[in-house]
């Protein structure tokens, strides 16, 4: 299992990336291999740091350029291919890695991995999911950024999407599929929910119908899609409260009689605890953390591209949608 990770991604790159590896090789995994993709230099320079973790598990591959906030995501590829994003994914297309991980630029990351890896057929495009949390679990969101502007069409293959993560990698049977809209009855939102909703109501998915926001944190589905835009916008609220919250658990922290259950407060509302969000209908395994990921969130992103790899969430996502163009065509 070898996880290419681009180890320049991070603001405080690349210490925290390869702190989270170290964490990641010291865990119970010993199938885990990690390929260090970045300025070779400062990356041996931190690996010298640390020394009780299996060495023989790691390599460097150097990518002397890194991708700037102010560089084009369009232009990566061909200004910067010698960067640590471009030298990961090709690394992966080419058989030299399983699944490839970044906290480098979003739209980079999109960009070239849809460039490199290629959608897979029968998707439109690809949408990032992230995952979420609810009263009676977690929920997989879809699409949160990588579109703006979206067909009814690929709001139902946003659908199938989730619904083969939601199943293969966060262990839910028969996922409920919701659509984010701004009243329950079907005859809410503009064209594009209205279209959406027809199809969703008529595919072979289990959808539940249309969901309000103030429903979505009760956990009534597993898989919420909308397009990038307003998902990108709940995305950010959703994380920006967390942390409001967690905050204000903080300082009241000496009122809580049940320390344990304040910690488990913690723990579901970190964001960390999902390590980075899959970008799914690709023919690959790529994941996006956060530019300000900790070690720990970088762990769990590991974890969660192994995870994807093993599961063959990429044939389970070609099926999926494969199977439900061949039933289209006939019926």
């Amino acid at each position: 299992m070898r996880i290419a990770l681009d180890a320049m991604g991070t603001d405080g790159a690349p210490v925290s990336e390869i702190a989270g590896v170290i964490e990641a090789l010291r865990g119970s995994d010993p199938d885990l291999e990690v390929i260090l993709v970045g300025d070779e230099a400062p990356i041996r320079s931190e690996l010298e740091r640390y020394s009780d973790y299996p060495g023989d598990r790691v390599s460097v591959v150097h990518a002397p350029d890194r991708v700037l906030p102010t560089d084009t995501p369009s232009t990566v590829i061909r200004r910067k291919p010698h960067s640590s994003i471009v030298v990961g994914l090709r690394l992966q297309k080419a058989g030299g890695a399983d699944a490839f991980i970044s906290a480098g630029s979003t739209g980079a990351v999109m960009a070239a991995s849809l460039f490199i890896l290629r959608r897979l057929e029968g998707v439109d495009r690809p949408a990032i999911g992230a995952v979420l949390p609810t009263a009676k679990g977690s929920l997989l969101l879809l699409d949160a950024g990588a579109n703006v502007d979206c067909k009814p069409q690929q709001l139902l293959q946003f659908a199938r999407l989730g619904s083969v993560y939601a199943e293969h990698l966060m262990d839910v049977n028969n996922p409920r599929v919701g659509l984010l809209n701004i009243g329950a009855e079907p005859g809410k939102g503009g064209e594009l929910e209205l279209a959406a909703h027809r199809l969703l109501a008529e595919s072979d998915i289990n959808f539940i119908g249309n969901v309000e926001g103030r429903e979505i944190i009760l956990g009534d589905c597993d898989v919420l899609v909308c397009d990038g835009f307003v998902g990108n916008v709940l995305l950010k609220f959703y994380e920006s409260v967390a942390t409001f919250v967690v905050e204000l658990l903080r300082r009241t922290a000496d009122s809580f009689a049940a320390t344990d259950d304040l910690e488990e407060v913690f723990r579901v509302l970190d964001y960390t605890e999902t390590g980075g969000a899959p970008l799914l209908g690709l023919n690959g395994v790529s994941i996006i953390c956060h530019g300000d990921s900790p070690p720990k969130a970088i762990r769990n992103a590991i974890y969660v591209a192994a995870r994807a790899v093993r599961s063959s969430i990429v044939e389970h996502e070609q099926q999926a949608v494969t199977g439900a163009r061949a039933v289209g065509e006939h019926a």
